[in-house]
């Protein structure tokens, strides 16, 4: 399937409002699932990693399908790890290729029994009843995924001794496993964090009920609009000005791309900066990958050079968005390169990306999504521009299914192709 978006006028007018954060809402869905008692969580993420989260957690089995969700795959493997009796958890093809060993061997060493069923390090995995006598202490490579963190605090109070974590390397996403400690917070469990160690104590979890604030990643698009946009009067409902998401960058981020950002009555409201964007752009993504696509769109529609580090979890994604990126903004006539490390990266240990050009639509071009939600929505704004076709369109219920919809809202034309077979 394929998806004609157009627009006959670079006007963004309108109200939107977002859902649920779906980061939020699989950390609080697994926080309950721990909790004694109750309670209810309003606002939950309509994105199918968090449907997917729900269901496994609504009925136990002995085998679950977690599809691409690999957020949900992750936090219900430390879940498992310490109940009694063997699960089995399986994913889709892209799961198998997306690695989860330094969580197993940090939960097999704290106690846990889980064993891969086919390629050493990933999905999928068999996870038989802990053992007996479980460890307080563990060590975890912080470089490859925050995600790995969030699972053993998630699951860390509820152990016996409870359990101090220490992060090796240098730590990736570090604004999610604050979100994680402060959520935890809010029910009732403490932490201390003190250089490379967290310690989290076993406390019970305080049934509380909870509002999911909206996603700030979802956000991020509608910045990207507002980029490739001539008149912006956009209201975008559900978000805090004051947020737990690393996402809510996209603020300051805008304000240098074209993009003014105020909050006026728990309402965000866009429009085109009185300045001109920035002629060069550098950021460190470390702890907001999920809006790289983002940026790199806005820089595109402005023409501004951009200079990203801190993309090496954007390999391990639902697809390898580096090279997803390159492919796709070239046909835009963007170019987007790694620049060699005796630059940049052989003082400071980084890896640099550089991107150059201005997005110059003459015709339609076709931009392929590559099973990843963001390919599709970052680069759906583009169509201010020129027609264009989007595969796989409905990829974007990962995270935001009603986005679409929420395009036609804004006066954006969306037609159904059939693929050729």
């Amino acid at each position: 399937m394929k998806l004609q978006l157009s627009k006959n006028d670079r006007s963004l007018k309108g109200t939107i409002t977002l859902e649920g954060s779906k980061s939020i809402s699989n950390r609080a869905l697994i926080i309950q699932a721990l909790t004694t008692d109750d309670f209810k969580i309003e606002g939950l993420s309509i994105s199918d990693d968090t449907s997917v989260l729900k269901d496994a957690l609504a009925t136990a089995k002995e085998e679950y399908d977690l599809g691409h969700a690999g957020t949900s795959y992750r936090f219900l493997t430390a879940l498992k790890a310490f109940e009694e009796g063997t699960q089995i958890l399986k994913g889709s093809e892209r799961m198998y290729n997306r690695p989860i060993g330094p969580l197993v061997e940090a939960l097999n060493h704290i106690g846990a029994d889980i064993e891969y069923l086919e390629k050493e390090g990933y999905p999928p995995l068999k996870i038989n009843a802990p053992k007996e006598n479980l460890k307080n202490t563990v060590a975890l490579d912080s470089s490859v995924s925050s995600q790995f963190i969030t699972a053993l605090c998630l699951i860390a109070p509820t152990l016996p001794e409870g359990l101090t974590i220490h992060l090796d390397g240098d730590m990736v996403s570090r604004s999610y496993v604050e979100m994680t400690l402060s959520l935890m917070g809010n029910f009732g469990v403490s932490h201390s964090w003190e250089e490379n160690q967290i310690s989290i104590a076993a406390k019970d979890y305080v049934a509380k009920d909870f509002k999911v604030e909206a996603d700030w990643s979802a956000a991020s698009y509608y910045y990207v609009m507002a980029a490739y946009s001539e008149e912006v009067v956009l209201t975008i409902n559900g978000l805090k000005e004051e947020s737990l998401q690393g996402d809510s960058a996209i603020k300051a981020i805008g304000a240098q791309l074209g993009v003014e950002s105020t909050f006026v009555n728990g309402s965000l409201h866009l429009k085109k900066s009185a300045t001109d964007p920035t002629v060069f752009f550098e950021y460190d993504f470390i702890n907001c990958p999920d809006i790289a696509q983002s940026v790199a769109l806005m820089c595109a529609a402005a023409g501004t050079q951009g200079l990203f580090t801190g993309l090496q979890t954007l390999k391990i994604k639902e697809t390898d968005r580096i090279a997803a990126l390159k492919k796709e903004l070239s046909k835009a006539g963007i170019i987007f390169y790694k620049i060699p490390s005796k630059k940049f990266a052989q003082k400071s240990g980084k890896e640099y990306y550089m991107m150059e050009g201005k997005a110059n639509l003459k015709e339609s071009i076709e931009i392929e999504t590559y099973k990843d939600h963001r390919m599709a929505m970052a680069f759906a704004p583009m169509a201010l521009l020129h027609p264009i076709i989007i595969f796989d369109p409905d990829v974007v219920s990962k995270s935001y299914p009603t986005f679409w919809k929420d395009l036609e809202s804004l006066g954006f034309t969306t037609t159904r192709l059939e693929t050729e077979s």
